[in-house]
Parts: structure tokens; C-alpha cells; sequence
């Protein structure tokens, strides 16, 4: 399979058609390679217009979707980007001039997309995702849903931080992305719809009331 060819026809038909139009982000769409973010027996299945798992519970989000959230977040090439559940976005940020941290609960991901990201000059951490590693980041970016507003995420931002993600507690989310200012307020805005697998691990514990 081609797969730079690949990745021409999925910036031209998936990401450049859906009001994407920021040229450094198009760029790093077109070089990185997707296909490194799945198992290899799973790589012709990179560039379709799906999830594509990445190991068990982990998929990766659709070229639309990581391209329309990555263009709200305005991410600049001397900023510090945090990505939670997010190794694809990492790679695309760090080829746009970024410092990245990619960071997973499960090892298991970085088992298949590892490689890519070293090469990508991506530090990698495996800690809890209820937990984000480090605090003052300009930009947080998850491919996954969450089931609440992620707000252990919004405090690891400094001011003026951005964070995107999908909040999701039905069959379809939203894609929001907030902006931190001064004495941690916040303001959100709704983007897109979008259905990502949720975090299961920020849904907030059960309560019980008689």
C-alpha cells in the first residue's frame, strides 16, 4: 500500500473538505505517519474514514476529528502540548514545532505507536488519566471522550491554556474547547459533533442515596 498516497487522499477528501484550512496543521497531516499508530496487520485501515483501534478499549480518532479539534486549539510551535489518550495528535504537534508529552494509562498503546512517537521526539509517560502528569501546559488534547468536564485536566493548564476534547454522555458528544484565563476562570465553546469511545476511567463513582 502506498500510504503517502494515503495520506494525500485523506488530507484532500477528510480534513481539508471540512473547513480545515490551517496550512502548517494540513502539512504535518500529510508526513506523519498514521498508519504507525496501529497494529501492522491493522495498518491499511489508517486512513479510512473510521476509528481504528489501537489496542483493546483504544482507538484512533477519525482524520476529521482530530483535525477540526487540533485547528480550534490554535496550537503555536513554542508552546508545551500535553496529550492525554492521544498519541496520533502527539506526533502531528510535535512535527508543528510543539514539546509534547504522550501520556496513556496502558503501556499497551505505546507497545504499537511507541516507535513512532520517539521518532516524532515525543516523551512518553504511562500514569492514570485521571492524573495528568506536569501542570502549566499550554495545550491539552484528547482523542478520546470524557463522561464529565475533565476538570483535573483544565487544572494542569496554565493561564491562557487551551483544552480540547469530546464530552460525551450519549450516543453522540461535542467537541468543546476551553480557554483558561486568570483565577482559573474558564470560558468553553462547542465545535462539532463527534463520537468517540469514552474514558471510563473519568466517569465520576456512583453514588447511592436511600
Amino acid at each position: 500500500m502506498d500510504f503517502a498516497a494515503a495520506r494525500k487522499v485523506m488530507v484532500d477528501s477528510q480534513v481539508r473538505v471540512n473547513d480545515v484550512t490551517d496550512r502548517a496543521l494540513q502539512a504535518a497531516l500529510m508526513v506523519v505517519p498514521r498508519e504507525r499508530f496501529v497494529p501492522a496487520e491493522r495498518a491499511f485501515v489508517a486512513y479510512a474514514e473510521t476509528a481504528a483501534q489501537i489496542a483493546d478499549g483504544r482507538k484512533l480518532m477519525p482524520a476529521r476529528d482530530i483535525a477540526k479539534l487540533l485547528q480550534a486549539a490554535d496550537p503555536r510551535s513554542d508552546e508545551r502540548a500535553l496529550c492525554l489518550a492521544a498519541p496520533y495528535a502527539a506526533a502531528v504537534l510535535a512535527r508543528m514545532g510543539l514539546a509534547v508529552t504522550a501520556q496513556e494509562a496502558d503501556v499497551a498503546v505505546f507497545d504499537v505507536a511507541g516507535a513512532a512517537l520517539a521518532d516524532e521526539g515525543v516523551t512518553t509517560v504511562v500514569a492514570p488519566l485521571t492524573a495528568p502528569q506536569g501542570d502549566g501546559w499550554d495545550l491539552i488534547v484528547s482523542e478520546m471522550a470524557t463522561p464529565v468536564r475533565p476538570d483535573a485536566w483544565l487544572a494542569a493548564l496554565r493561564d491562557g491554556g487551551r483544552l480540547v476534547v469530546v464530552e460525551r454522555s450519549g450516543p453522540v458528544g461535542k467537541a468543546v474547547l476551553y480557554v483558561k484565563g486568570q483565577d482559573d476562570a474558564l470560558s468553553r465553546k462547542v465545535l462539532f459533533d463527534s463520537a468517540p469511545p469514552v474514558l471510563a476511567e473519568l466517569a465520576p463513582t456512583p453514588t447511592f442515596a436511600l
